[in-house]
């Protein structure tokens, strides 16, 4: 997400930190690299136009706080302008009505609408613990109301069925009737694609949206489209009350420039951001986390919150007393620091959220790949529990086996077994307490340092 961008203006900014003073003269070439950065991610103009002028305003004559050089303060302020173009913070869904609270979802046909009520559907159950009913009014679509079915069992939440012999407003009334009698929480309503120029469909869904009298209307609207996806929102804005946006497929989106226009040109929050296409791939839109990550700070915050959300409580503790009892780490732990990390969105998804990886070299990058972590656990799972146990038992012929039954080569195999002796001896300096040899064992697990192979 925002690689091209947070590339160009780390290196940007990277000029003015050493400056003595901000004067007119000196940032004014950065104010241009700046502006020019802001266009290549396909920001709106009148978004960096006004950006731009905000930081110049700010920035020249400034007194710079004792803590901070002249060039760190107008780090500073870029980041606090790009915080305020994106929102004050993170807007959450206001469900404080008499239940059950509605929420509406429009967009254009191929946004990511159905995947997003699933996802919401998912995060309302299992985060805030409501009782959630979703619902398709999707007619059009072939196969619409069957996939949300699908989604809506996979995620765990109620679905209340419909057909495309239905005409929609009769498929909301008849959901909410329902979502009132068996008292849900929260009802979340699909419905179908349309464009804003689409004079009759914009009639439905208006039909729809008073039928309802939702208390979120949620444009969903694909990243991918730059600063188009703000002109859409801005469209449907004129004709239905949203209150705020959902962007998908942000983890496709390099560029940027939807998440830095939408809030400028529509006046409506950002509040959430799709980034994948699992169930759990839905996050709340915290302006300044996104700032940060684009100034290649990294969102340590976020971080930390899939920790919490991810890591099995359960497993880290067998995994502290295995430590206390001085027992030795297998590879059954080793495969399930892999699940963990899965769970996590992978090691990219880990290591994008950190501070200074956009300075990581594209080849290192390149050789951190989420499939070799895949074929790990392909590996493992191939084992018998005593292998898995036991490494030292896997001698040749085992090795074939193993390598035969995940679809991988001896070398693979091999390859794997090196790469745990080299995580067992870090996991060994970590219970004698050498924490100098144990970050000196890490950096040879770095990128690099034989941790990750080339492909």
């Amino acid at each position: 997400m925002f690689e091209n961008l947070t590339e160009r203006l780390s290196r940007t900014l990277k000029n003015v930190s050493g400056r003595g003073r901000l004067t007119d003269d000196n940032i004014k070439d950065t104010l241009r690299e700046v502006r020019m950065a802001l266009l290549e991610a396909d920001v709106a103009l009148p978004v960096v136009r006004e950006f731009v002028k905000r930081v110049k305003e700010r920035a020249v004559g400034t007194e710079v706080s004792k803590s901070l050089t002249p060039g760190q303060e107008f780090i500073k302020i870029v980041q606090s302008e790009l915080e305020a173009v994106m929102g004050d913070g993170n807007e959450a869904l206001d469900l404080s009505c008499q239940p059950p609270a509605v929420i509406l979802m429009a967009g254009l046909q191929g946004a990511g609408k159905t995947t997003s009520v699933g996802k919401l559907g998912k995060l309302l159950k299992e985060r805030d613990k409501k009782k959630v009913l979703v619902v398709s009014a999707d007619v059009y679509r072939p196969a619409a109301i069957k996939q949300l079915e699908t989604l809506a069992a996979d995620v765990g939440v109620d679905f209340f069925p419909s057909s495309v012999e239905q005409k929609p407003l009769a498929i909301v009334k008849a959901a909410l009737e329902h979502g009132k009698t068996k008292f849900y929480d929260v009802v979340i309503v699909d419905t179908a694609g349309r464009l804003h120029v689409d004079e009759e469909m914009m009639d439905e869904i208006k039909d729809v949206h008073k039928a309802l009298n939702p208390v979120e209307t949620l444009f969903v609207v694909d990243a991918m489209t730059g600063q188009d996806a703000a002109n859409t929102a801005k469209a449907f804005n004129d004709a239905l009350p949203l209150t705020g946006v959902i962007l998908t497929k942000v983890d496709g989106d390099a560029r940027g420039g939807a998440a830095l226009s939408v809030r400028h040109i529509t006046g409506k929050p950002i509040k959430f951001l799709g980034i994948g296409e699992k169930t759990d791939a839905l996050e709340p839109f915290h302006p300044d986390r996104v700032a940060s990550r684009i100034l290649g700070m990294g969102d340590v915050l976020s971080l930390i919150e899939d920790l919490e959300r991810n890591v099995d409580k359960k497993e880290a503790e067998k995994l502290a007393k295995k430590f206390k009892d001085k027992k030795g780490f297998d590879l059954e732990d080793f495969r399930s620091q892999l699940q963990q990390m899965k769970n996590m969105g992978g090691m990219m998804g880990m290591l994008d959220k950190l501070p200074g990886m956009s300075q990581l070299p594209g080849d290192m990058k390149d050789k951190v790949d989420d499939k070799i972590f895949m074929q790990m656990e392909a590996i493992i799972n191939s084992m018998t529990k005593g292998e898995r146990a036991r490494p030292e038992l896997i001698k040749g012929s085992r090795k074939k086996r193993i390598a035969a039954g995940s679809g991988t080569q001896v070398q693979d195999v091999n390859r794997l077994l090196k790469q745990f002796t080299q995580m067992q001896k870090m996991m060994k300096k970590m219970q004698k307490g050498g924490m100098k040899n144990m970050m000196r064992q890490m950096k040879g697990m770095m990128p690099g340092g034989g941790m990750f192979p080339g492909r």
